[in-house]
C-alpha cells in the first residue's frame, strides 16, 4: 500500500491538482476526485468537505465556471476552467516546476538521488 502525501505537503497545491484536471476538460466533483487519486496513485484522497469549498473558492477568483448538466440522467454541477484559470495555472506550474528542481537539488545529497 502506497503511502499518502501528509497534509502539509499537498496544501499548498490543490488548486493547482484541481486545474490541472480541468485543463483537461470539464469535470464533475466526484469526477475529479477519483482523477486526482488515480494521478496521484492513491496518495492524495481528496475528501468532498475539502474539494467543494476549494471549488468555490476558485469559482469565485474566477479561475473556473460551473454549469449544471443533466444530459446523462443524474443532475450534476460540471467545472470549466476558464482562461484566466488557464494562465495562472500555466504560472503556478512553472513556480512549481522550478520549485521541485530546487528541491531535488538540495535533497539529492540526503537520499541519494540525482537531481533533476
Amino acid at each position: 500500500m502506497t503511502e499518502r502525501f501528509g497534509r502539509d505537503l499537498i496544501r499548498g497545491s490543490l488548486d493547482m491538482m484541481i486545474m490541472s484536471v480541468l485543463a483537461e476538460g470539464s469535470q464533475y466533483g466526484y469526477s475529479l476526485q477519483k482523477r486526482i487519486r488515480a494521478a496521484s496513485g492513491d496518495r492524495v484522497d481528496l475528501a468532498a468537505g475539502t474539494l467543494y469549498p476549494l471549488l468555490h473558492k476558485l469559482e469565485q477568483d474566477k479561475l473556473i465556471r460551473s454549469r449544471w448538466d443533466s444530459t446523462e440522467g443524474r443532475r450534476r454541477k460540471w467545472y470549466d476552467l476558464t482562461t484566466k484559470g488557464r494562465k495562472r495555472l500555466t504560472e503556478q506550474a512553472k513556480e512549481w516546476t522550478s520549485y521541485a528542481e530546487c528541491l531535488s537539488r538540495l535533497l539529492a545529497p540526503i537520499v541519494g538521488a540525482k537531481p533533476a
